[in-house]
């Protein structure tokens, strides 16, 4: 996931000139969907995080945590140990029934993430492997219901973003040497012979997820980015290659150009809890919030096909552990943050992330928050729900949202908006209640 705390709130419309990637121009749809992606992330399968699974992390709960992120997880537990309980866990967390609900609830995609040591691991890192048969085993599901995936490359060596859903918490180091930068070209190359493997399934890869351009190179992402692209194209030609925004401003891209790229996707991340301006709105501001972020995804979609890769209904950031193993939250006041203190006087996260403690007022705004955010994400390419389900953060789990009415079941089941086509797929009009053009 994300847990991205992340430095912009809004949307960024980033402006990319790459030859041949307007949407006009690209020669391939996204698989069985169509023209719009709507899917969910299949998260907390093959990178560990403790906020989605606190089951997995519950021993270790105190003031001095041993395991806070999968490097620490298995660090603690010895690699046979944590070989054996990944197993399990790799075994039962995605079902075939969640595939088979997925695909029920309308959706036509899943984002799966992993992590580079499914392919790679040194001596010295205390990662297990065994992760690729278990993936497989979910694409003949996907495949089996007639959904595509997209491979993530969620943390590579080194992390890209020091958060724990890269597999290790703490510094930036990605780019700390040539050799990092290598290993993630190998997982690549790992994930682009299953995505050759699995033709019809796998639509597209994504080549690393969420690099933090605080803490490294600019010029060093778009080289990686570009060695990548080469890299998955050898071996599988004709999968959608998407990139990370890098939560960016558009001046930072304004002068990126590369000649001869086609079929490339840009991923950008929307929360609306990690930084003060967002989780300070109103229920209405979040709303119109929304609406904003859609004319930006909107207006660069017609560059280049715009996906939002993770979103969620979250208003708070109280689902425990979301900020962090024994972290407490921003919203009451449970967490050091720019505030010091709660996001208002009284402010309390009890029953924040439980549908059945959620009275009709707010059952009906979540409702009308999921609405807006789809039409905000399909005036792009479309969207991937983060998470399909997590353990104790109903805000969170789409499975649960959807079969509970406050997400469309299916997701073209607006009952408070809409968008319409304008004759053509990339010409949309907003058309919802707190959308005014």
């Amino acid at each position: 996931m994300r847990v991205a705390q992340i430095l912009g709130a809004a949307i960024t419309s980033l402006f990319f000139s790459v030859a041949d990637s307007s949407p006009a121009g690209l020669s391939k749809r996204f698989g069985k969907g169509g023209d719009v992606i709507r899917g969910v992330n299949l998260g907390g399968l093959f990178v560990l995080e403790p906020w989605i699974t606190p089951s997995l992390f519950k021993q270790w709960e105190g003031p001095n945590p041993q395991a806070v992120d999968e490097w620490t997880y298995c660090q603690t537990l010895g690699k046979s140990e944590c070989e054996s309980r990944l197993k399990q866990h790799w075994g039962s967390w995605v079902t075939e029934t969640d595939i088979s609900t997925l695909a029920k609830l309308g959706l036509n995609h899943v984002r799966i993430p992993i992590g580079y040591w499914a392919f790679t691991v040194k001596n010295d890192e205390p990662y297990v492997q065994g992760q690729v048969p278990y993936l497989k085993k979910v694409l003949g599901w996907v495949g089996k219901y007639n959904l595509n995936a997209v491979l993530d490359l969620h943390g590579v060596p080194g992390s890209q973003n020091g958060f724990d859903n890269s597999g290790r918490l703490g510094g930036i180091h990605w780019q700390d040497s040539q050799e990092n930068i290598e290993r993630s070209i190998e997982a690549l190359e790992g994930l682009a012979r299953i995505a050759a493997e699995f033709p019809d399934i796998v639509d597209a890869v994504q080549v690393v997820n969420e690099p933090a351009n605080w803490g490294l190179s600019k010029q060093g992402i778009i080289d990686f980015y570009k060695q990548a692209y080469t890299s998955i194209r050898n071996i599988a030609p004709n999968v959608l290659i998407v990139i990370h925004d890098a939560f960016l401003s558009p001046a930072e891209w304004n002068d990126f150009n590369v000649p001869g790229w086609e079929n490339v996707i840009l991923d950008t991340h929307t929360y609306h809890i990690f930084v003060k301006d967002r989780l300070t709105l109103s229920r209405d501001n979040h709303l119109r919030a929304t609406c904003r972020d859609a004319v930006s995804v909107r207006n660069f979609n017609n560059k280049l096909w715009t996906i939002t890769g993770e979103w969620s209904l979250a208003i708070t950031d109280c689902a425990r552990w979301l900020n962090g193993f024994g972290k407490g939250a921003r919203w009451d006041g449970s967490m050091n943050w720019e505030m010091n203190g709660p996001v208002y006087q009284g402010a309390t996260c009890a029953g924040q992330n439980s549908i059945g403690a959620w009275d009709s007022a707010t059952r009906m705004f979540f409702r009308q928050f999921a609405e807006a955010q789809i039409d905000a994400y399909e005036a792009g390419s479309g969207w991937f729900f983060w998470n399909f389900k997590a353990e104790d953060a109903d805000d969170w789990n789409y499975i649960k949202l959807a079969q509970n009415g406050l997400i469309p079941n299916p997701p073209t089941d607006r009952h408070y908006s809409r968008y319409s086509l304008d004759s053509k797929r990339w010409d949309i009009k907003l058309n919802s209640p707190w959308c005014h053009e």
